[in-house]
């Protein structure tokens, strides 16, 4: 088969390197790619998020399939510009993928599934907003409505926080992601990542994970888009899975389908756990970032197999296997990150490590530059092991760290903590 991989990030590069460990694969081109992936595959200019010129490419290349990984292709109706030319490809509908893209939408359809959740307000209007939190109190979370780079979400602790968060939103400081706003309750808990391949009917788990949002070691500092994840992920036990898979997931699929909307991809739920019970934090119509690095890590060659069932409306058929294992993945970032960080610096000491289906470097923000590895983005390396224990994943993947030099990056030196 042909495979086209649409993305940059280090979700791209762990789809890709799974993807290439399955003999179905004959050619793979990931479009942009990084400098990683430029390592197994070709990568191709194209803009991903552009419907019409991803169906030429696909045509000219004769692309069998096409595994879209970022949100903003989907939320552009990419995914249904390929169904349209015949190409077959893992990734929801335009219409679908609102279950990421619109925070209000999610609720209605959590409201029509009986779905639990956090309660909430959906407001157009500042003045409006702000007579919410004034009237709920605080804790309390905003989140700008639309897509918003993971971004958009405040956990204001006090009112003012709050406040402040409207006047940004409605502000502009989100663009159009922040017209709208939804105030949620805050909820307690530990939260915890769920992942189900869904074909339009059948919705199949995949594998639990937990991320570690915060920049610094202990959960301090500024929110990111994830210094790192570990998989399983121990609080998402097999008793909270099922009974979530019974309340949360399937009731949301049934009124996907219910509404002529069938949702066709992953669908990454994420919930936050006490008492023994889920609620829904969230939907991602993709594989998060750094998530997919640990369960592709895991997951290995069925990936491909599973996707295509997924894409064939065959997961009914379908089956995951598991092995008795842990994978853990460690963020590297540029200096400065989440904030104002530095472009061009050279990281050393890669290819002196071990690649292989119990150690992998996934690149990010990378790109080759005269021949070396150079930094380009905020997030940049995610260093990734595979263990028959966590602690036994995890002393790898600092072991790999501790012979990279990159005087440039930082890293949180706990990642795994909460289940170790």
């Amino acid at each position: 088969m042909n495979i086209l991989i649409l993305g940059s990030g280090g979700r791209e590069h762990a789809l890709a390197w799974a993807v290439m460990q399955n003999p179905k694969c004959d050619r793979l081109i990931v479009a942009p790619g990084n400098a990683g992936m430029a390592q197994i595959a070709e990568c191709a200019s194209l803009d991903i998020e552009d419907g019409d010129a991803v169906v030429t490419f696909a045509q000219q290349n004769t692309i069998d399939f096409v595994i879209i990984g970022p949100e903003a292709p989907l939320a552009k109706g990419v995914a249904d510009r390929l169904r349209e030319a015949g190409v077959s490809v893992f990734g929801p509908s335009a219409e679908a993928a609102k279950l990421e893209a619109s925070k209000s939408f999610t609720k209605e359809v959590c409201d029509a599934a009986g779905a639990p959740t956090a309660a909430y307000g959906h407001f157009t209007d500042a003045d409006a907003a702000k007579a919410y939190i004034r009237e709920q109190g605080a804790p309390i979370v905003v989140k700008a409505d639309g897509l918003a780079a993971g971004k958009g979400v405040i956990v204001a602790m006090d009112e003012q926080t709050a406040l402040d968060a409207i006047d940004d939103m409605f502000g502009g400081a989100f663009g159009g992601a922040g017209a709208e706003v939804v105030i949620e309750e805050f909820m307690e808990g530990e939260e915890a990542s769920y992942f189900i391949l869904c074909d339009g009917k059948t919705a199949l788990p995949i594998g639990t994970a937990q991320d570690h949002k915060r920049v610094g070691d202990g959960d301090t500092g500024l929110n990111t888009g994830g210094m790192g994840a570990y998989s399983p992920a121990p609080v998402l036990t097999d008793d909270i899975a099922a009974r979530a898979m019974r309340e949360i997931i399937e009731p949301t699929v049934a009124e996907m389908a219910k509404r002529g909307t069938p949702y066709q991809g992953v669908l990454y739920a994420g919930f936050m756990i006490k008492d023994r019970q889920a609620r829904l934090v969230e939907y991602n119509a993709r594989f998060g970032d750094p998530e997919c690095q640990v369960l592709m890590m895991r997951l290995g060659a069925q990936a491909l197999d599973l996707m295509l069932a997924c894409a064939e409306g065959r997961l009914d058929e379908a089956q995951v296997n598991w092995a008795d294992d842990h994978a853990i993945t460690v963020v590297m970032a540029a200096n400065g990150y989440p904030g104002a960080y530095q472009k061009g610096s050279i990281i050393n000491g890669l290819n002196d490590l071990p690649e292989d289906s119990k150690n992998m470097i996934f690149h990010a923000g990378t790109t080759e530059v005269d021949g070396k590895i150079t930094a380009t983005g905020g997030r940049v390396l995610n260093i990734t092991a595979r263990g028959d224990s966590l602690q036994e994943a995890r002393d790898r993947a600092y072991a790999m760290i501790d012979k990279i030099d990159w005087p440039g990056g930082f890293n949180r030196s706990d990642i795994g903590w909460r289940a170790l």
